[in-house]
Formats: structure tokens, C-alpha cells, sequence
């Protein structure tokens, strides 16, 4: 069966990164996937996180916080639902995790860089355009730091990104997009490094159990996704 985009199977929807979208932030980046559109912003301080002074610490930190827009998607979605949204909470956790996994804290010294990601539109892939795209902002406020004199080696030891992939009518694709996402019987994330290493997976058989043959397929769609998302963040980097 055609996919409602008439997308192939391993085929992932248009990508686009385009950085210094916001003159303020020391690192910024608007990412598209299709209809999903995620400003990512990375924000440095100059200081540690308060609970790693207490705690007599060493080094730095990468933090993330994830929201949508309240009318990134169809419906209207109140400013005050947002803030109370343990959905969003969730994803923000996902984000920091997938970005400090290839930070060595030690070099980043005593700074702590904040990413938001915020959903202009959604159309499926919400989470791993953040991680993808809050990558390449956090690259850019790691430059920020270096050209400031605040640190003398880049702290990032490979790039990450994330795609999704799933069952869909019966077929596994990768890169859903919203009609796709909502019918799923097996939905998942994948975050992979640059080496091809997989950091985080999230996978749901909504409909009923997965086998491991399924998600090994799956795996195996999501990294060569995500190779070619890192040579993207690449060429935009350069």
C-alpha cells in the first residue's frame, strides 16, 4: 500500500537545517522534516547547574526543554495545559539525555548549555527533529564558547541524531509523519550516534507485541536514516 506521502518504504521526508535563526541565542537552528518544523536554541551560562556547585562537582552540563506551540498542531492547546504537559516533560528528558551522551562535561568546564526546542508545527517525528536539530545548535554555542576563549577543546566526541520508524498498515517505514503515526501498530525512536551506535531506542507495539526481527529491521532503517541526517547537520555545520 502507497504511503499517504507515496513515500518508499525507507525513505524519509524532505530535511532541512538552517542555522542562525535567532540573533540572540548563542546557537540556533530551525529544523524542518516534512511538515515538522522544531526551533532549536541553545542558551550558555557561564556557570555550572546549581546542584553540581552543591555537590562540589567538576566539569559542565547539557540540559534540554521541549514544548509545543498551542497551535503547532490542529487543535489549540492552551498555554497553561502546555506547562502541565508530562508529555513534553518526558521529551525533554529524551533530548538531554540523547546530547550529553557525546559531550565530554570535563571540557565543557564549568558551563551549562540549555537547548529549547519548540514546535512550530507538528506532523509526526516531534522528538527526533529536536534531538537533530539541538544538536546543531548545541554544536554552535560549543563554537560560541571556543571563539570566547571559555574553552580550548571542543567537548563533542560525535554527532547524534534521531528518526522514527514503525509498522504502518502492515509494512515497516521509517520517518512517520503524522496520518502514519496515529494508526501504528508498532511505533519507535531511534537515537543514533555518528559511529552508528545506537544511544536510545524507544519502541511500542501499540496494537499488539513486536518481534525481534521487526525491530532489528527497524534498527537497521533508522541508522542509515540517521547517517544521512549527521552528513546533513554536517554540511550545514561546515
Amino acid at each position: 500500500m502507497l504511503r499517504p506521502s507515496l513515500r518508499k518504504s525507507n525513505q524519509m521526508r524532505p530535511v532541512s537545517m538552517e542555522t542562525g535563526v535567532n540573533k540572540w541565542a548563542e546557537g540556533s537552528c530551525l529544523i524542518k522534516m516534512g511538515g515538522t518544523q522544531v526551533l532549536c536554541t541553545a542558551t550558555v551560562d557561564l556557570n555550572q547547574p546549581l546542584w553540581k556547585r552543591q555537590q562540589n562537582k567538576t566539569g559542565g552540563w547539557v540540559t534540554a526543554e521541549y514544548s509545543m506551540l498551542p497551535r503547532a498542531n490542529a487543535a489549540r492547546k492552551g498555554r497553561d495545559a502546555l506547562s502541565k504537559d508530562h508529555r513534553s516533560a518526558e521529551i525533554s528528558r529524551l533530548i538531554g539525555r540523547a546530547l550529553r551522551s557525546v559531550v565530554d562535561m570535563d571540557k565543557l568546564g564549568k558551563h551549562t548549555i540549555t537547548i529549547d526546542c519548540d514546535v512550530i508545527q507538528g506532523d509526526g517525528g516531534t522528538r527526533c527533529a529536536s534531538i537533530t536539530g539541538g544538536f546543531v545548535a548545541l554544536c554552535l554555542a560549543v563554537r560560541w564558547l571556543i571563539d570566547q576563549g571559555r574553552i580550548h577543546e571542543n567537548p563533542i566526541q560525535e554527532h547524534v541524531a534521531a528518526i522514527s520508524a514503525g509498522l504502518w498498515n502492515g509494512e515497516l517505514v521509517l520517518d512517520l509523519d503524522y496520518d502514519e503515526d496515529c494508526v501504528a501498530e508498532l511505533d519507535s525512536n531511534f537515537v543514533v550516534g555518528e559511529d552508528g551506535r545506537f544511544i536510545e531506542i524507544q519502541a511500542t507495539g501499540e496494537q499488539h507485541p513486536f518481534d525481534v526481527a521487526q525491530i532489528n529491521a527497524l534498527m537497521q532503517m533508522a541508522a542509515d536514516g540517521c547517517k544521512k541526517l549527521i552528513d546533513l547537520q554536517k554540511q550545514v555545520l561546515d
